[in-house]
């Protein structure tokens, strides 16, 4: 697929027809440049999917993106956040202080919000810093990594399940939960208009980082449970794709399936690579053997944390199926083929 990213200077509010807009809204600092926020108009005032990273620029921009939809901020009805990361549910909290709207997220990502409100930093800190030791990170890296600190959002005060009608007067817009990028990631089927608000779950140029944390949970499937939240958005048939990042397109069941597809050929290369290894690997070793968008020299440590996850994950994956399998009475973890 050719891709039509363009820089976040470039990007404008958009009228894409049947009551819909969307806001550009800028994550600082961030390679992906920015948030598509999409406005949907009611009678009772316009409904947000998503609000954007918690910023006064990225504010500034909501503000003045609805402004030019013909929309006040001070009306909106609500905000459905599609998963908890900042750069979706980050402004949720000053929308509802300015417009009383409601805040609507998936619960099992409430409960994750719930936590980390909850959670004493120097906690979170020492499991992090426990958790980057036993997938077999040095001592640097483990410094590096645990010194960020993430502010969580506000709580929503409406939680929502899977098949969920939102509250959108003379509308059908649908909660399709697709965990896997996070728990309580979900999708939002507009039924009046064959679209579908897909979040991070189908992007068209990139695919969503799939982690699991901590590294080396074994009460998880999450990349399992991305290729089947892909399938059922698959089944839903050949709707336009209202992503958060890059563009809008045609026919998200096929991206879902390239995207699945993608993941396929990934575990076949991962399980190849720990057969060549001939001797068990710690998840630090294997992301480092994988491939990446930058050679595993290059990338800094929060990125080699990142990619930790993901590496998790495919061997999450590859071990609930039986493929591979843990050494046991080991420490840091380490994974080997089943001969």
């Amino acid at each position: 697929m050719k891709s039509r990213r363009r820089p976040y200077s470039e990007q404008r509010p958009t009228d894409i027809g049947d009551g819909v807009w969307s806001v550009p809204v800028p994550i600082p600092g961030n390679p992906l440049g920015y948030t598509l926020i999409y406005a949907i108009e009611s009678p009772s005032g316009p409904v947000l999917v998503d609000a954007g990273w918690n910023h006064p620029d990225a504010w500034l921009a909501l503000r003045d993106g609805l402004s030019t939809a013909g929309m006040d901020i001070r009306e909106v009805r609500g905000v459905v956040v599609t998963h908890f990361h900042p750069d979706h549910a980050g402004l949720a909290g000053q929308v509802r202080q300015e417009s009383g709207a409601w805040v609507a997220m998936h619960e099992a990502d409430v409960a994750l919000i719930k936590n980390l409100h909850e959670i004493e930093d120097d906690v979170r800190r020492d499991s992090q810093a426990g958790m980057l030791r036993r997938a077999g990170a040095n001592t640097i890296e483990v410094e590096e990594v645990t010194a960020h600190r993430m502010r969580p959002p506000a709580l929503p005060d409406r939680i929502l399940h899977d098949r969920d009608l939102i509250d959108l007067p003379g509308r059908r817009l649908r909660t399709v939960w697709t965990p896997g990028h996070t728990p309580g990631h979900v999708c939002l089927h507009l039924e009046d208009t064959g679209r579908i608000f897909t979040g991070d779950h189908v992007l068209p140029g990139i695919t969503p980082h799939i982690g699991i944390y901590p590294y080396d949970r074994t009460d998880v499937d999450p990349l399992g449970d991305f290729l089947g939240s892909l399938e059922k958005v698959a089944d839903l048939g050949m709707l336009e794709a209202l992503p958060a990042h890059e563009w809008t397109f045609q026919d998200a069941a096929a991206r879902a399936r390239a995207i699945g597809a993608h993941h396929e050929e990934k575990l076949l290369q991962l399980a190849a690579l720990l057969a060549e290894a001939g001797e068990p690997l710690t998840i630090w070793e294997v992301a480092a053997r994988m491939t990446w968008n930058r050679p595993w020299e290059d990338l800094p440590s929060m990125l080699r944390g990142m990619a930790a996850s993901e590496a998790a994950a495919h061997l999450r994956t590859l071990e609930v199926r039986g493929v591979i399998g843990r050494t046991p009475g080991v420490d840091p973890v380490r994974f080997a083929v089943h001969s």
